[in-house]
Order: structure tokens, then sequence, then C-alpha cells
């Protein structure tokens, strides 16, 4: 009688390589997804400042680009004055409406005020999986008031749209998709990003765009890293999950099984 036996060790080094999968896309996916949210930098600025406000938009979805961003401007502390700066490839809209209740600036009553900012990507242009755009405002006089929330909507190219409009609650903890939040007079989370406090009408507005710049380029070096780390943890995912399927087909032949045309001795019949 010939006896059988079948090795373990492909078994045991496919639950390796699966759990190794699985950890990598776990744990490498994890901080690129938080970190990709819409954000307004700087998280804080002074009130009665001109700010130049940078909303960062990455693109989440792995087979859509986003081509449209609209912003939605405060209406019981409104902007008086609000300007874009160019964006080659999109068309930009401000739009002015009629504020719900008159409210008093200066000691002035101001009925209307900017409202809204849409952002719309030309034909042929839009922001592809794995990159993100900066989107550039000017804005004030900033009101006197703790904090603006400013909700985001994002449109993608496949005709869905991501509205970045969850406030935070009281606890602190964030919601899966926060609005950008423009902090005034109250003091911003501590893993805020941005910081620069921004003053001082038009010259202040023009040194804010100087700080937004180095602010913005470390920002966008942080987001690339996390872009990095993410990508290659869901390649080693990936090779983990192949390399399994590959030891659990390919075990060694049964120990005395025979060829086709062979006998039990592996003699050619």
């Amino acid at each position: 009688m010939t006896t059988t036996r079948s090795s373990s060790r492909p078994a045991a080094a496919a639950r390796v390589a699966a759990a190794l999968g699985a950890a990598a896309l776990l744990t490498l996916a994890a901080p690129l997804a938080a970190s990709a949210h819409v954000r307004v930098n700087p998280a804080q600025v002074d009130p009665g400042s001109y700010a130049t406000l940078t909303f960062k938009v990455p693109t989440e979805s792995a087979t859509a680009g986003t081509v449209g961003l609209t912003v939605d401007l405060p209406t019981d502390t409104p902007f008086t004055s609000v300007t874009y700066q160019p964006l080659p490839g999109w068309t930009t809209v401000v739009t002015t409406s009629t504020l719900p209740e008159p409210v008093q600036l200066d000691g002035a009553t101001v009925t209307e005020a900017p409202t809204e900012v849409t952002w719309t990507a030309d034909p042929g242009t839009q922001v592809g999986p794995g990159e993100f755009q900066q989107f550039v405002i000017s804005a004030g006089a900033v009101p006197e008031t703790g904090s603006i929330t400013l909700p985001a909507h994002q449109t993608y190219s496949d005709g869905s749209v991501v509205d970045w409009a969850d406030e935070t609650p009281a606890s602190g903890e964030e919601p899966e998709f926060p609005a950008p939040v423009l902090y005034v007079e109250d003091a911003p989370p501590a893993d805020e990003h941005g910081g620069h406090d921004m003053s001082g009408g038009a010259d202040g507005a023009a040194v804010a765009a100087g700080d937004d710049s180095s602010s913005g380029d470390a920002g966008s070096a942080s987001d690339s890293v996390a872009v990095g780390i993410g990508i290659g943890g869901l390649a080693l995912g990936a090779v983990a999950l192949v390399v399994s399927v590959v030891a659990l087909t390919r075990r060694p032949r049964a120990a005395g099984a025979t060829r086709p045309g062979t006998d039990g001795a592996g003699e050619r019949r």
C-alpha cells in the first residue's frame, strides 16, 4: 500500500501572505483616507481682514475625476467682498444673492452679499484620481464671529456629488464628510491644517497669498507622502494576495502518486 502525505507548509504560507496583505491594506490605506478631506487654508484669520482662502480638493474616486466645486458662503455673517484667483481650465462664478435677513455691518444695513462660489471644469479638464487641486478666493471683511462653516460640494465626472457639509459635533469626533471651517475668534483644533493669521486689507491679502503658497507646498508634500504610502500599501496587499493564491494552487504532488503511463515504481509501462 502506498501512503500519501500532503505538506502543510503551502497552506501556512498562504495564511501568512493573506494576513500580511490584509494588514497592509488596512494599515497603510488608513492615512490616505484620513487625509482626503476638502479643507480651507489657513484655518484661522483675523476679524476685519481680507483673507486669501485656499480650498484644497483631493479626488478620492478611483474611476472618476473632479469636474466641479461649489462653496457655500455665510449669509448670517456675510462677506461683503469675494473675488477669485483665475484657474486655467476652469470657469469661476461668484453668485450674489439677497440675504434671508438684513445684516448690520459697521452701521450699514446689508441686504445682498456673495453667497456662493462655483468652479466648473472646461471640457477635457478634470482633477484625476490620486490628484488634488487648489481653488483660491479672497474674502472680506472677515466678520467678528467665532467660526464660519463653508460647506463644499464636489462634483465628479460620473455625475456623483460629495457634500462636505457635516458639522463637527460637540464631542469633537470628526464626521465622515466634515465641512471646511474657517476659525476667527475661536481657536481651531490642534490637528487642523494651516494656522496663519491674515490681516490688513489688500496688502494683507497679498502677504497672505505668499503665506498660502508656502503652507500649500508643505500640505502638498504631506498629502503626496500619504498618497504614496496608500498606493504602496495597496500594491503590497495585492502582491501578498497573489502569493497566497499561488501557494494554494501549487501544492507538491503527493508522495507515491503515479504519473500517467508509469507503474507504482515510476517505471514506464
